[in-house]
């Protein structure tokens, strides 16, 4: 049965007016609008709020916006404009919208669109989708309003699918379309759809557009293009802020930190001053470059501007400091916070951990537990390695059975975390008994284990392991092949990992310094000095600190001073600032009991290199300019 509602009936022959509608002070030019036949849904929606408690005339009149119209100036659209401008609640906009309705200006662009970017400014997503999908042909601003909309508030794959039908709407994209998809792809990510998108943009003639070319640096940035983003970015006639913090942002999270310091540096020399987004990334960077010095100059320029409140830079600020070893002012900046976010609570807890201060670590994850704060991933796994830093069976027992009650006892990483842990406390049965209960183990996994059964000389069951896995048809990769080496070096077992060694590219995998310098630690804690030498020399790249090394070492064990004297020459000339050097050749020459060496060419050599201060303290060189 049709729904009759009072307020649509009309006497026949009747004009009908705007005014009989909504009540005005003054008289409004009668109005000949189409036949109002509404489909029972729509019928539903006027039942509900047509005739609802808002008086749009009173909350226009009380605005103090009558005395902007007058009889001969009224416009509708105007005056519902002014409305929607007006409105805060999502009810209201259901009212004009019923009100649009009746008097037959539902389909007017301007105001519906008008209405979407109300529903998305408060937040209202669903109802801006409601009020888009009852439009019957949108134009390109109705799109893009909806567009923004789901882009604006995280909904990024609808955002994607909305551009995609307006595609197929045939409807021509502009300027203002191209930066919310993108924005969309870059965070998602969604590259290849970001370049079919990159592609459109020439051919719609954007490619110069300042907002649309921003998006698209970020984009490649984001997604690890950072090439491609410097492309664009060379191209920039009218770089923002915008464009310098997404190519700076993109190079310090794709592990390229000395570029963005090189970008950031190059920003300045344009005088553009850095926002607080810009000075996140750089002290990234000057966090994985472990460069405190610099960092506090950052830290200047981010008290200098007041931001010093600023949630994510005082995140960056405990990274720098605790990462740099000063755990103690990082503790001073995560105290600052009265209810510190999840990455705060990881920053410090791994800052104490990769800085030796595990039960530091284990006490601060404790406290945060106790106050209800549900760790992630990364926060368990930095406790499990201050577990298996301090050592202690009893505590990595403790640590199984939190995860193993909680919704990361199947989480790959954390189970992979938990074998080295129990390795690392000496109990390789148990790391054996997590490797068996994880189901789908991929070649990290299997590298872990091998990596605990070399840690705890079992070099055997680490081969035997290697043979299963390729049983299982996982491919190994180049861990996989730094843990084999390990193994076979901890168990004397010097031939086998010597075919290993020279297998590797059977595997697609080109041995690194660190497989070389564990082939050298193989073969020379075995003794076999003159082999390892020969390995070294022949090396089809050139060797590196940590493969001299290997061989200065394995001198030191078998007291071959004069290979030992010649490793530490081309140590001292590669890492000179690094005293471990000069004491590993100290440690050779004491061990072979030539004390006049000691103190003729390992103490003078650090006297000429280094200088000797008044009180017989070293002084670093420059040191009297940081």
């Amino acid at each position: 049965m049709a729904m009759s509602l009072p307020f649509l009936t009309r006497p026949p022959n009747k004009v009908f007016s705007f005014a009989a509608l909504c009540p005005h002070p003054f008289k409004i030019r009668p109005l000949d609008p189409p036949p109002l036949k509404f489909p029972a849904s729509t019928l539903k929606f006027l039942e509900t709020h047509y005739s609802s408690s808002l008086n749009l005339t009173t909350h226009f009149n009380n605005n103090n916006k009558k005395d902007d119209y007058s009889e001969s100036t009224f416009k509708p659209d105007k005056f519902y404009a002014s409305l929607i401008d007006d409105s805060i609640h999502r009810t209201h906009l259901n009212q004009i919208h019923a009100r649009l309705l009746v008097t037959g200006l539902q389909y007017g662009s301007f105001l519906i669109t008008k209405l979407v970017n109300k529903a998305s400014n408060i937040g209202e997503v669903s109802c801006a989708r409601k009020l888009f999908d009852k439009f019957p042909d949108p134009d390109v601003f109705l799109w893009n309003a909806i567009v923004r909309c789901y882009s604006r508030h995280g909904f990024f794959g609808h955002a994607i699918e909305m551009y995609a039908r307006m595609q197929v709407a045939c409807v021509s994209p502009d300027g203002f379309s191209f930066p919310c998809v993108l924005k969309a792809c870059s965070v998602l990510p969604a590259l290849e759809m970001g370049k079919r998108v990159h592609g459109q943009i020439f051919r719609h003639g954007f490619e110069s557009d300042v907002f649309v070319q921003n998006g698209l640096v970020a984009l490649y940035a984001k997604c690890g293009e950072i090439v491609r983003a410097n492309v664009v970015f060379g191209r920039l006639v009218d770089r923002t802020i915008v464009s310098w913090t997404s190519i700076i942002s993109g190079y310090a999270q794709n592990g390229q930190p000395i570029e963005a310091l090189w970008v950031f540096s190059e920003m300045r020399k344009t005088n553009v001053r850095p926002d607080w987004i810009a000075l996140v990334s750089v002290l990234r960077a000057y966090t994985d470059v472990e460069d405190l010095e610099h960092g506090k100059s950052i830290h200047g320029c981010v008290i200098k501007m007041g931001l010093e409140c600023e949630s994510d830079l005082l995140i960056s600020l405990t990274s720098l400091y605790a990462k740099c070893g000063q755990v103690m002012v990082a503790r001073l900046f995560f105290n600052q916070v009265g209810s510190p976010s999840l990455i705060f609570w990881n920053a410090m807890i791994s800052g104490y951990v990769k800085n030796g201060y595990a039960e530091e670590g284990i006490k601060l994850f404790h406290l945060m537990t106790s106050k209800n704060i549900r760790p992630d991933s990364i926060t368990v796994t930095s406790s499990i390695a201050a577990c298996a830093q301090i050592g202690s069976l009893e505590l990595a027992r403790w640590m199984d059975e939190y995860v193993s009650m909680s919704e990361f006892r199947n989480d790959v990483i954390v189970n992979t975390a938990l074998i080295d842990m129990y390795a690392k406390c000496g109990s390789v049965d148990m790391s054996r008994l997590v490797f068996d209960r994880i189901p789908d183990k991929d070649v990290v996994v299997w590298s872990a284990m091998m990596v605990g059964y070399g840690l705890n000389g079992q070099g055997r069951e680490s081969i035997i392991l290697f043979h299963a896995m390729r049983q299982a048809g996982v491919s190994p990769n180049d861990v996989t092949f730094v843990g084999l080496l390990t193994a076979c070096k901890n168990s004397g077992l010097v031939e086998e990992g010597w075919d290993l060694f020279h297998h590797m590219r059977d595997y697609g995998i080109e041995p690194r310094h660190q497989h070389y310098a564990c082939v050298v630690d193989l073969l020379g804690r075995a003794g076999h000095l003159d082999r390892a030498y020969n390995f070294v020399m022949n090396m089809p790249i050139e060797p590196g600190v940590s493969v001299w090394g290997a061989l200065l070492s394995a001198c030191k064990i078998h007291r071959h001073v004069t290979l030992g004297e010649y490793a530490a020459e081309r140590l001292f000339s590669l890492d000179p600032y690094n005293t471990g050097h000069y004491v590993q050749l100290s440690n050779l020459y004491a061990s072979a009991r030539l004390w006049d060496c000691v103190a003729k060419s390992v103490l003078v050599r650090l006297i000429i290199l280094f200088g000797i201060c008044g009180n017989g303290v070293m002084q670093c060189p420059c040191a009297s300019d940081w």
